[in-house]
């Protein structure tokens, strides 16, 4: 047991790539072995992210616990460090809850089903490690592993534009990355070490002289757009988000679920851990303009999505219009770094990181089922099916609501939190993205209206053509979903405290 809980981390994280090698042994042809047996190593990590959340001192939150720390690269000093506090605790909660429900949506991957499982598996080993890492170097590494799964998951598996769909993903991630890993070799070149918490005392110590023949202040700017940029394209951020819709319609299902669950959050997390910290006064300082780009994705974001009869690329374009919500509770934190509006703006973020991650995948899972059924995303080919569907329809409607940010359900705190710590800070961003949440709500009716309601198609009610309701399988993919969207919209204590109590310590 004292092994397990001095491991525990190492365990969440290497445990998935670690069924991935067993995969490749299992007997080929067996698809359905390798479907359960990727689906089963997907819950052990499951449940001991469960172990961690329960051993876990909230009331400490904003201090790293369970670290593990090995030499990695003596030569250059980068430790393989890991530890989690209150923010990352969150994520890796969500990355590990969606992973499995991912692989479970799955089952119905016909070709190279051993090849997806273990893609899978390796996608999530990169993902927690870039929430683990405490490690700047580290960081990069695991940041740039999620990124060949999913390019793979895409071109691979993908419909019918995956070649572009997967090379633009691949172009834009990789180019925001060249910058990001310049800006982390400066760091660990100017202080001898890649160990985050001793990077950030020391830049934000540093604020006179020269490095490398140029002034501390030019340096600062240069190294925070590097960050920002690589993290901005990852978020998407308006202009970089045009590889999103993209990679989301032409992805799989289960791709598209964690591309929008947790890939997207990724970005949002490096604003968090590293920009803020390290850049304190420049984000302080570009703050504002850091929130114009959060609004252009708001109000940008949700006229897109209106403007889509793809009902896949609406829902895309839809998680601009969300992640713009991170964004701005992270400029407003960063704007009053420290002060009570700040915090409940940050609270409001992270929230929103959680609460966007488990609506989107539901919605983009469910797109997938009808797709499954009537082989076309065209909203203009549906039309009456609720009687038809009913079951699919009820959840389709409580995503859709959770999505829209209904009182009761989990996107109305997230996104009301940051509103209200925005508000005071940046008032007037604050009203323009009101205008982007306006047209969320026309972009949700649009969806649900032309799936569900309406005229009956009756292509869909007779015939081979006939459409069936959801499954069982794709019940239990649900399910766990609508708990959390109920759950986190009538008492997200049991969440928000473990991040208030991290916002607190930390900004």
């Amino acid at each position: 047991m004292d092994f397990l809980y001095n491991h525990l981390l190492s365990i969440i994280l290497f445990f998935p790539a670690l069924a991935a090698v067993l995969i490749i042994f299992l007997p080929s042809g067996e698809d359905k072995l390798a479907r359960w047996v990727a689906f089963i190593a997907s819950l052990v990590p499951f449940a001991l992210t469960l172990v961690l959340w329960t051993s876990f001192d909230a009331t400490n939150a904003g201090t790293y616990q369970f670290e593990e720390s090995y030499v990695w690269y003596s030569t250059i000093n980068s430790n393989f460090h890991i530890g989690v506090d209150g923010i990352s605790l969150s994520m890796v909660l969500l990355t590990t809850l969606l992973t499995p429900l991912a692989i479970l949506a799955s089952f119905g991957i016909k070709e190279k089903v051993k090849a997806y499982m273990m893609l899978f598996l390796f996608l999530e080993m990169g993902m927690l490690g870039v929430f683990l890492s405490m490690d700047l170097l580290i960081f990069f590494v695991f940041w740039e592993i999620g990124l060949v799964p999913m390019y793979f998951l895409i071109n691979q598996w993908g419909s019918e534009n995956r070649n572009y769909a997967s090379l633009k993903f691949m172009i834009y991630t990789v180019g925001g990355s060249l910058g990001l890993l310049l800006a982390i070799q400066l760091l660990g070149v100017l202080f001898g070490t890649y160990d985050i918490a001793a990077i950030t005392e020391g830049w934000t110590a540093l604020t006179s002289g020269t490095v490398m023949g140029m002034p501390v202040a030019t340096v600062k700017t240069i190294t925070f757009w590097a960050f920002v940029v690589a993290f901005a394209i990852k978020v998407p951020v308006w202009p970089f988000h045009t590889w999103l819709p993209d990679a989301h319609t032409e992805a799989p299902v289960a791709g598209s679920m964690i591309l929008a669950g947790v890939l997207l959050k990724l970005g949002a997390y490096g604003f968090i851990r590293l920009v803020l910290p390290l850049y304190p006064a420049e984000s302080a300082h570009f703050a504002g303009w850091l929130a114009f780009l959060a609004v252009m994705a708001i109000v940008f974001g949700a006229f897109g999505a209106y403007g889509q009869w793809d009902f896949k690329r609406l829902v895309a374009y839809s998680s601009v219009n969300h992640m713009g919500f991170v964004l701005l509770g992270i400029a407003a934190a960063a704007k009053a770094y420290g002060t009570e509006s700040a915090h409940i703006a940050m609270n409001g973020a992270i929230l929103q990181m959680f609460n966007h991650g488990i609506s989107a995948a539901a919605m983009f899972f469910l797109v997938g089922v009808i797709y499954d059924r009537t082989h076309t995303r065209d909203l203009k080919k549906y039309g009456g099916l609720f009687p038809l569907i009913p079951v699919f329809g009820g959840m389709l409607i409580f995503a859709s609501m959770s999505s829209l940010g209904l009182p009761g359900l989990n996107g109305f705190v997230s996104e009301f939190l940051v509103v209200r710590g925005a508000w005071p800070i940046m008032t007037g961003f604050t009203v323009a993205a009101m205008l982007g949440l306006l047209f969320t709500g026309a972009y949700i009716l649009k969806g649900v209206k032309n799936v569900l309601h309406g005229p009956l198609n009756e292509e869909w009610a007779h015939g081979d053509h006939k459409i069936s309701d959801i499954n069982f399988r794709e019940v239990v993919v649900m399910l766990p979903l609508m708990i959390l969207m109920l759950s986190l919209g009538l008492a997200p204590a049991w969440l928000l405290s473990v991040i208030n109590n991290a916002v607190t310590a930390l900004f």
